[in-house]
């Protein structure tokens, strides 16, 4: 299997393991665990295992680079996570989402100021057509109560969705010098002493030992799964395609969340152990969006495997 393709499938995983993660955080914050320390367990659990890893994998980090990766730290685990979580609680879904879809276009135009990323017409016209699907897939949604928005946690999604595209450029030098594992060991350990100071009171409060089963499957799910191993694929495949594509893949979330709700609510939320209320509407309009998206990160791609060529 050519490298690029297995680039292509790492980042739908990815994106898959994240559309999964709106269902099962959902029951999780805030009633077992605040969303400060949640991101602390999150953290702790990623630096521990990528460490682990690395001591299979070895590799000398050069001084002059500690600095990009200590911005990593910052914009990719602490800054990024802090903000999303924080913001969650401020504002509604439907505000987050919408705000969420300008990730790609920051990505797009600060890969190239920062980069020197080239921005073609086809991979302009594939973030907005990815952009429009994932705005409709947004609107399309039950309107509800808007109550408890606010512009301080839309703010708060603003930073959250720059600060992870800042992360996404940044980090593209270090995987030409670096292994993925060497990268995230280094950004989560820098960003571990960023969080701890925010939410390790929200870890001490949990009461570990009355969780259920299910909650602890939850639990290690969002650790190994959307922290571990979403980063470590997330980062590998920036080594092989542009962050152009990569931030085009967070178009996929919605569609992908909303096809795991639904599948999720046919098996039975509460024979799962899992708390929350889901909505699992899923129609033509839903599908029409999606192959909208599924378009646009194609025309990214495409534009971006054509560049290689051409270097």
């Amino acid at each position: 299997m050519h490298r690029t393709t297995r680039a292509h499938l790492a980042l739908f995983a990815v994106n898959f393991i994240y559309g999964v993660n709106y269902v099962v955080a959902k029951g999780l914050m805030p009633n077992v665990i605040g969303p400060s320390g949640f991101i602390v367990l999150r953290v702790i659990g990623a630096t521990a295992l990528f460490w682990l890893l690395r001591a299979f994998m070895p590799e000398r980090v050069y001084r002059s680079d500690m600095l990009r990766l200590a911005l990593c730290a910052v914009f990719g685990v602490a800054l990024n996570q802090l903000m999303f979580f924080h913001g969650l609680m401020r504002t509604t879904p439907l505000n987050a989402s919408i705000i969420m879809v300008a990730t790609p276009i920051l990505v797009l135009v600060l890969a190239a100021v920062l980069i020197g990323e080239r921005v073609t017409p086809r991979k302009v016209f594939g973030v907005a057509l990815g952009a429009a699907g994932a705005l409709a897939l947004i609107f399309l949604k039950p309107s509800g109560v808007q109550a408890g928005a606010s512009t301080l946690g839309d703010l708060f999604i603003l930073v959250n969705a720059t600060s992870y595209g800042l992360y996404l450029v940044m980090v593209k030098p270090l995987m030409r010098k670096y292994t993925a594992v060497t990268v995230m060991s280094w950004s989560f350990l820098l960003g571990l002493l960023l969080v701890v100071p925010f939410g390790w009171s929200e870890v001490v409060e949990v009461q570990w030992s009355a969780l259920t089963v299910p909650v602890w499957i939850a639990l290690a799910f969002v650790v190994v799964m959307v922290t571990f191993v979403a980063y470590l694929m997330n980062t590998w495949a920036l080594a092989v395609v542009s962050p152009s594509v990569v931030g085009t893949y967070i178009y996929m979330q919605p569609v992908l969340a909303a096809v795991f709700t639904w599948l999720f609510v046919q098996v039975g939320a509460d024979r799962l152990g899992i708390p929350g209320q889901y909505d699992a509407a899923l129609g033509w309009p839903q599908v029409l969006c999606a192959a909208a998206i599924f378009m646009g990160v194609h025309l990214v791609s495409r534009s971006d495997r054509e560049q290689q060529v051409q270097r």
